[in-house]
């Protein structure tokens, strides 16, 4: 059966969406602007449902748009993978996160490939979006798939797109970052492209899907790398009391040859700080080392540890041990104005801190609570904060620079501020109580 088949003449495909994070929600909300009937398919059963009720479990979806799209009855979530069956097209959003070793954990990947090829019917669009590495969708997809008994490239379609999200973007979202696609046939090209089209505005087609895996993970290696270079001129910086901020305010003068980037406390989200180890891992395959890229993971995976010698040393200069010491986290986020703590660093610097005594607090607007992760298994809840609160405290560490923050105020009502992302710089009085990390 061809594509075309599948369509009956509409004129809008159906597409079912497996996954429905940071990732997969947005995109099947654009679908359902775009005219498209969505399945959304998850194994979390809240999802489902909230999404039933028109309600949001992501801080950057207001719950407005998914009431919109429930409006339009167009779209229907469960956790039945077998409703995929009646759809023209299937994308995967599912999370590939790191092993204890930081080896690629395609295990939500294969788990769902197998629950797909169960299903699987001819004239099929099956895409992958979950970050990996080169040759996961020919390697990996598509043996499980072929399981079902059609073939790949002949009974139904296989593309790789790598997911761009930004939560938290003001300018770009999924409708107007550019969508790159590479599938692993011209006409499975031809059928990815007219099925992107209806919930992005310019689908990039590439020559296959290892180009599409390799782009995503250059992308976010070239950020990492950037990152860890300007990290480890902070740390320099600072041996020379030289304020790196302002370096980097007055090297931004030059209008050609220089790009900036800014540093902070660690690596947080789902992608800057995995993908190059799922590059250098491939890359390990063909015996060729990845120097400079495992450097750079070095270096970013190294800055909580920086965080806290910083903050030691400021409790140290005010005749106090971090030993004993009161210490409140502001923003457990990854970035500003969302509630996302995946790889977050502000976990790492709680523990470090927690190990040398302290007794640690958070704060985050966002970020109500914490649930069992892989970089924690405590369960912290975000403190209030009010002038008695702040004054318990020894020292308040800005780790995430939420816009609602008030940090003239933060720094009236504290004792000590470490600032990890330069957000005090803008304040009138009590800059000697700020120490820039």
């Amino acid at each position: 059966m061809k594509f075309t088949d599948r369509l009956n003449g509409s004129e809008y495909p159906s597409v079912s969406i497996i996954g429905l994070g940071y990732v997969g929600l947005p995109l099947a909300l654009e679908f359902v602007q775009g005219g498209c009937s969505v399945t959304g398919i998850d194994v979390d059963p809240s999802k489902p449902r909230l999404i039933g009720e028109g309600k949001s479990y992501l801080k950057t979806i207001p719950s407005e748009r998914i009431t919109a799209a429930v409006k339009t009855g167009r779209i229907e979530c469960t956790t039945d993978f077998s409703k995929m069956k009646n759809s023209d097209a299937v994308i995967i959003c599912v999370p590939t996160p790191l092993g204890k070793s930081r080896e690629p954990d395609l295990s939500y990947i294969i788990s769902t490939s197998k629950e797909i090829s169960k299903y699987l019917q001819p004239g099929q669009l099956v895409v992958l979006e979950s970050t990996t590495y080169p040759g996961t969708t020919r390697e990996q997809l598509v043996p499980i798939l072929e399981e079902s008994g059609l073939k790949a490239g002949e009974d139904f379609f296989v593309a790789f797109s790598p997911e761009r999200e930004d939560p938290g973007n003001k300018i770009f979202n999924t409708r107007t970052i550019p969508k790159l696609v590479g599938a692993l046939t011209p006409e499975g090209s031809k059928v990815a492209e007219m099925v992107y089209s209806f919930a992005v505005d310019d689908v990039v087609m590439v020559s296959s899907p290892e180009v599409a895996e390799m782009a995503k993970i250059t992308e976010n290696t070239y950020r990492a790398v950037n990152i860890a270079l300007v990290n480890e001129l902070k740390m320099l910086a600072s041996k020379m009391g030289v304020d790196i901020w302002e370096v980097i305010k007055a090297a931004s003068t030059k209008p050609f040859g220089f790009t900036p980037f800014f540093p902070g406390p660690g690596l947080g989200g789902h992608c800057i700080p995995i993908d190059p180890f799922y590059l250098t891992w491939k890359a390990h395959q063909f015996g060729m080392p990845t120097r400079f890229i495992e450097l750079a993971g070095e270096i970013n995976t190294a800055m909580p540890i920086f965080v806290v010698s910083i903050v030691t040393k400021a409790l140290n200069d005010r005749q106090k041990s971090v030993n004993g010491s009161r210490i409140l986290i502001l923003g457990m986020a990854y970035k500003p104005d969302i509630d996302d703590i995946r790889e977050t660093p502000a976990l790492k610097i709680m523990d470090e801190l927690l190990e040398l005594g302290a007794e640690v607090d958070y704060n985050d607007p966002y970020v109500g609570s914490i649930g069992e992760t892989r970089q924690t298994h405590r369960r912290p809840v975000s403190v209030e904060l009010t002038e008695d609160v702040l004054g318990k405290y020894d020292c308040a560490i800005v780790i995430t620079n939420h816009s609602c923050y008030d940090y003239q105020w933060i720094v009236d009502n504290s004792s000590l501020v470490v600032d990890t992302r330069n957000a005090c710089s803008g304040i009138v009085n009590g800059k000697e109580k700020v120490v820039k990390a």
